[in-house]
């Protein structure tokens, strides 16, 4: 290691006592991490684009360094969907800090490899302080029974209004108006429970039916409207 003349010519000065790092929360415990397979922790980040293009929802399951599973949730850019499809591929079996370093596509999804690498080295995960951290197969259950992302999609004009377009629910297919044209619920398909039953041979228009459900006080509507026509 090569020093400065002037740092040479400087006395030795002995430090006070180091006290060691600060422990962190990691699934349960209060834990000193010295090293990137000490780090464990189930947790959850956004990244966004230079652009601001589109957006990442990554969660991440790491065990002793390694992460175990990752769920990819992106929106708002087509090609983002398919570097979705091979960061899913490329982050299980990496150290968090492998990834970190590992081109995942997409700028989103990279800055939020970068957050949750943050968020983990700093014990700020999910897990903190819970024992034994969760189970390998957590990342999947936050997409509930549907298997599918959380998405809401809604635009407003001041010309027209708001229209909904697709809730937690599903996708809006008419919205409940109210004799003033406020909107007072809305019925919606849920797409995931309608592909299973058209998987499993019931009919389209049968499979429909099954998956259609409302919300709010659609029965008291003056009035339904398609979102997408009026």
């Amino acid at each position: 290691m090569e020093v400065t003349k002037e740092l040479e010519q400087m006395c030795s000065v002995h430090p006070c006592h180091a006290h060691g790092m600060s422990p962190i929360p990691q699934e349960g415990t209060f834990d000193e991490v010295l090293q990137i397979t000490q780090v464990s922790g189930f947790s959850h980040s956004v990244g966004t684009c230079a652009m601001k293009q589109g957006a990442c929802k990554l969660t991440l399951n790491v065990k002793n360094g390694i992460i175990q599973e990752a769920l990819v949730e992106t929106i708002g850019c087509s090609g983002m969907t398919h570097s979705a499809s091979m960061a899913s591929e490329i982050l299980p079996g990496k150290t968090i800090l492998e990834a970190i370093n590992t081109d995942l596509v997409c700028d989103a999804i990279n800055v939020a490899m970068r957050e949750m690498f943050l968020n983990l080295c700093y014990g700020r995960s999910q897990s903190a302080f819970t024992r034994g951290g969760l189970a390998v197969g957590s990342g999947i259950e936050d997409l509930g029974a549907g298997t599918r992302s959380q998405v809401g999609t809604a635009y407003g004009s001041l010309a027209r209004g708001p229209r909904y377009l697709e809730l937690t629910e599903g996708y809006i297919q008419k919205l409940a108006l109210d004799e003033d044209s406020r909107i007072i619920g809305y019925q919606f398909v849920h797409i995931g429970k309608m592909m299973r039953l058209l998987a499993s041979g019931v009919s389209a228009q049968e499979a429909l039916e099954q998956a259609t459900g409302h919300y709010g006080r659609f029965d008291e509507a003056a009035k339904l409207i398609d979102p997408r026509e009026e």
